[in-house]
């Protein structure tokens, strides 16, 4: 048996996937090992082997086939636009991605004039203002903290994610536009779909009572 190979985005969302699967039988006990170095987990019962990435990259390893499926933000799949099958929402890590600024951005942003846009997620903040909203702007890529962009006048408003808004209150800023609901999603390798369509198509089904059990 061919094993079925599982890109974990680190952190968190890894140790969340784990439980999901853990509730239909699928574990992996090299995993919980804190001190191992090892790259590469595997369940040898049950044919599947892990690893962890980061984030930005498990939708490139999927698109590759270096990983059958991949766990990772919905943010992230947007935003690396990668050739992949999007096929379940684990409705785990719900946020937003928003358009946020002070209070007095409101008026630009209304008025449609050429404002500058900071943000990590460029494509994302390109599509929405120039697709969407039909309206210029430059955009600042960024990679720390976003919130400070506005606070020193280096763009009007941001693009970020937002999960309770509490550290843009504690900044003076806040949600101004809403562009898409986050949560974490399943993505598969197309050619992986058709290989191992059994093997992927009932993982899904197992993974998806599961999350819906746990919403009820």
């Amino acid at each position: 048996m061919r094993y079925i190979t599982i890109a974990l985005a680190k952190g968190r969302l890894a140790k969340q996937t784990m439980g999901i699967l853990a509730r239909i039988g699928i574990t992996c006990e090299e995993m919980e090992d804190k001190e191992s170095r090892k790259l590469i987990f595997t369940n040898e019962e049950k044919g599947y082997r892990f690893f962890l990435a980061k984030a930005n990259d498990v939708p490139t390893y999927v698109e590759y086939g270096a990983a059958d499926i991949g766990i990772v933000g919905k943010d992230t799949i947007v935003e690396e636009g990668r050739k992949l099958y999007e096929v379940l929402d684990l409705n785990l890590g719900k946020c937003r991605m928003c358009v946020a600024g002070s209070a007095s951005a409101r008026e630009a942003l209304e008025s449609g004039r050429m404002i500058r846009v900071a943000t990590k997620y460029p494509v994302i903040a390109k599509d929405y203002f120039y697709n969407k909203k039909h309206q210029t702007v430059e955009i600042i890529k960024l990679n720390g903290s976003i919130e400070l962009a506005p606070i020193v006048g280096l763009a009007d408003v941001i693009v970020d994610i937002v999960e309770t808004g509490l550290t843009l209150k504690e900044n003076g800023l806040e949600v101004l536009e809403e562009i898409m609901p986050l949560s974490a999603r399943m993505v598969v390798n197309r050619v992986s779909m058709k290989m191992e369509q059994e093997r992927i198509g009932a993982l899904i089904e197992d993974m998806r009572s599961v999350i819906e059990a746990e919403k009820n």
